[in-house]
Order: structure tokens, then C-alpha cells, then sequence
């Protein structure tokens, strides 16, 4: 073997070793990188256990659906002349319980995410608020480049590689681990 191909080899084993290494402790920080975006929204939702923030559901109500000035593009649910809506018409209280779904959603996925039990499935339902966030809330590539790109390519790596060693799946058997290519 010449020279060339020791080095090949040198590289590709010390390639082997980082890898070994180092992508355990990735996958756990990228799960908590992650997690603590969706999780600090989430927890800005409850004023306590079980005590949703009423206060969110105008942050839905008119920042999200009903923004002014109108993003275009965007879901919009209130009557686009006046900006306002029906008290207590279906479309508000649609809206209200998307409020607490979504705050219960950015609590327990994040924290699935975070200690890695059924990972693949918290990624996938974080993956679906992101484009939701993205499609329906802010669609503009300003927000999909930065964060919403972040979001979904983070998530898609636990999804593709699963959580990694330091992870309760593993430890339950929940996810082997993965094939080499």
C-alpha cells in the first residue's frame, strides 16, 4: 500500500473514531437544542399546571391569524376589513383550543425530545408544527431560512439517525442502532 492509501486509511479511521465518539453527544445536544426552542414557547403558554395563560389566545387570535398589517399569504380567520372576529363563533373557538393544543404539544414533545423516549415521534410532531408554523403563520422564506429551516433539518436528523445512545429508547430497545451505510 503506498503512501496515499495509508493516509486514506488513517483518515478514514480517525474518521471512524469522531464518529464513535462524538455523534452521541451530538444527537443529545441536537435534541436539546431543539426541544428548548418548542419548550420555552410551550412553557410561556401556562400560567401553572393545567392553567392555561388566557392571555394566548389573543397572540393567536390577532398575531397569528389576524395579524395587522396582513402577511400574505398567511391563514387568515378573522374578517379581513375590520380585523376582528364573532365573539364566540366557531373560528375563536377553534382558535382557542389550537392555543392549548399547541401549548400542550410544546411541553410534552420537547420533553420526549429531551430525554429521548419515542423520539422519532416527538421529532415528527414537532416537524408538523414547524411547517404548520411555517405554511399557515409565517410563510415567507425570511422565516423558513432562519429559524424554521433550523427547526425542521434538526428535527429530521433525530428522525433519520434516531436519538442516540444517550437516550431512554435505546435503553428500552425502542431504537437499535443505526445501520452504517
Amino acid at each position: 500500500m503506498g503512501m496515499v492509501g495509508k493516509l486514506r486509511e488513517r483518515y478514514v479511521q480517525l474518521g471512524v473514531q469522531l464518529s464513535r465518539l462524538l455523534e452521541p453527544l451530538a444527537l443529545f445536544f441536537l435534541r436539546f437544542m431543539v426541544a428548548k426552542v418548542f419548550l420555552d414557547s410551550g412553557l410561556s403558554k401556562w400560567d401553572g399546571f393545567l392553567q392555561f395563560n388566557v392571555e394566548k389566545y389573543d397572540l393567536f387570535k390577532y398575531e397569528f391569524f389576524c395579524p395587522d398589517p396582513v402577511r400574505p399569504g398567511a391563514l387568515q380567520l378573522c374578517n379581513p376589513e375590520t380585523l376582528e372576529y364573532v365573539e364566540g363563533s366557531f373560528v375563536v373557538k377553534m382558535i382557542e383550543l389550537l392555543a392549548v393544543f399547541a401549548g400542550i404539544a410544546e411541553v410534552v414533545l420537547p420533553i420526549l425530545l429531551i430525554i429521548g423516549l419515542l423520539s422519532r415521534f416527538a421529532a415528527l410532531g414537532l416537524i408538523g408544527m414547524t411547517m404548520f408554523i411555517q405554511l399557515a403563520v409565517f410563510p415567507t422564506w425570511d422565516h423558513w431560512i432562519n429559524p424554521a429551516s433550523w427547526w425542521a433539518v434538526s428535527l429530521l436528523i433525530i428522525v433519520a439517525r434516531g436519538p442516540g445512545i444517550l437516550s431512554i429508547d435505546r435503553l428500552l430497545g425502542l431504537d437499535a442502532k443505526p445501520v452504517s451505510l
